[in-house]
């Protein structure tokens, strides 16, 4: 009896292991195929390649991938921009890999070293991570000092050597047979594998997959919509730039022009396009653009109330330049805890040069826009008839020095004057001059009078 009981429960056995062997045998496929989530760093480490990882990572995150695979080449970039990648690749749950297709210098090898393993195709480089200025020369040591900090540390996380990660980013830094001849350490392929700062080298990212021993995989690119590809435009630190000549120029003509016309539009238009990617991205924040307005409202107030210049001007150049500085940075409110003082730093020159620049330009096309024709009713040349007692003789231009009249129009600073009935084309010196205030011409240049306020004795 127990014999057929025994019999019973095999044979029951055998059937079932038969009836749901395809049900295991499919999901044991399943299990073995990875799904790869890929993307690029092919170009220099800044804001727009940081927006870039973020959105990569809740992708990869979103469609539940396996692994994450960076393809790089780059030559480096910004620092802060580069430490928010590494940041984000040591705090993932989901493993990642970068395959080098050539170069990880300087910001690409601190965001290599960062990864879980790192491949390399053959010729390729990984290193030369000394911080530098825009004119590749190297940086007070402070920032090599911090440079070298992150290198160390991020080699530790992932077990590599802290000191060829730092030899990497300081010539002084010797390592007996690796780093000895006063030169910043950088890594061919081969000996990137032979002092396991790789994990192998490989032709393709097949190859790579294969040599990380991973045979079935599916593949997902990261695809970037126009949206984001805009958006990583105007984000890009030349573009604001540029974005913030423009806004500045705009508001220094418009000052210089009766009436409301294109430089302010041009400006407004600017300023939109500078504010709304980093408010869409989380960078600029309510109050920081609210300063940046507060900061035009009292250059408004101290050049068409205040005559001179004073507190309100200065606290509108300081709010303008703090509403710009402070949108380029990733600060929460008032909380500048986790941001690095390099980041801050680096929005900040970008927001003075550029201003510096507009002012320069603005000041050298204002003369040749106020002493010509093309641009009409902007440059208040645009109907001068002699027999409306309008003059543009040269010699008479030049007899006018030192003579007296009124200002016909508000000059500022350009605008138009009356002297002995004729009027002229002028630029007051400094700040502006009412309408009806006595001038006196100082100086000429192109068809252009200089004045500046008479002060008559009663």
């Amino acid at each position: 009896m127990m014999k057929r009981n025994l019999f019973k429960q095999v044979v029951w056995l055998i059937f079932f292991i038969i009836l749901f062997e395809p049900i295991w045998a499919q999901d044991s496929i399943t299990d073995k195929i990875f799904k790869v989530y890929k993307f690029d760093i092919k170009e220099q480490i800044a804001p727009p390649v940081w927006r870039k990882t973020q959105k990569a990572f809740e992708q990869a995150k979103e469609s539940k991938a396996d692994l994450i695979l960076i393809h790089m080449n780059t030559y480096g970039g910004m620092l802060d921009a580069a430490d928010s990648i590494r940041t984000i690749i040591l705090k993932s749950d989901i493993p990642v890999f970068v395959f080098i297709d050539n170069n990880a210098a300087s910001a690409g090898a601190l965001i290599s070293i960062a990864c879980d393993s790192i491949y390399m195709h053959p010729g390729a480089n990984i290193g030369a991570a000394t911080v530098v200025d825009q004119s590749g020369k190297p940086l007070p040591d402070k920032y090599q000092s911090y440079m070298r900090s992150m290198m160390r540390s991020t080699a530790e996380a992932k077990g590599r050597d802290p000191d060829i990660a730092q030899a990497m980013v300081d010539p002084r830094i010797y390592i007996e047979g690796i780093s000895d001849t006063g030169h910043v350490l950088t890594f061919t392929a081969s000996e990137a594998l032979k002092y396991k700062f790789c994990e192998g080298i490989a032709e393709s990212i097949p190859e790579v997959l294969e040599l990380a021993n991973i045979e079935e995989y599916e593949i997902e690119e990261q695809k970037l919509t126009a949206t984001d590809k805009i958006i990583g435009f105007l984000i890009n630190p030349f573009v604001s730039g540029i974005l913030i000549m423009i806004i500045i120029g705009g508001i220094y003509f418009e000052l210089q022009t009766p009436g409301i016309g294109f430089p302010i539009a041009a400006s407004v238009v600017a300023a939109l396009l500078y504010f709304a990617p980093l408010y869409l991205e989380g960078l600029a924040e309510h109050w920081e653009i609210v300063i940046f307005i507060i900061g035009v409202i009292l250059i408004a107030v101290e050049i068409f109330v205040v005559p001179g210049f004073g507190v309100p001007g200065i606290l509108g150049i300081i709010f303008i330049v703090a509403g710009l500085t402070l949108s380029m940075t990733g600060n929460l409110g008032f909380d500048f805890s986790g941001i690095e003082i390099t980041g801050i730093l680096m929005s900040f020159f970008i927001v003075v040069i550029a201003m510096f620049l507009s002012i320069l330009l603005s000041f050298y096309f204002s003369r040749k826009v106020f002493t010509t024709t093309i641009f009409g009713h902007l440059a208040l040349d645009s109907t001068q008839q002699v027999n409306e007692g309008f003059t543009s003789s040269d010699n008479e231009y030049k007899n006018m020095v030192g003579k007296k009249g009124t200002a016909k129009t508000v000059l500022r600073p350009a605008g138009k004057v009356k002297i002995e009935n004729e009027i002229f084309d002028a630029t007051a010196e400094a700040g502006f001059i009412e309408k009806g205030e006595p001038v006196e011409v100082t100086g000429y240049q192109t068809s252009q009078l200089f004045v500046k306020k008479s002060y008559q004795k009663k």
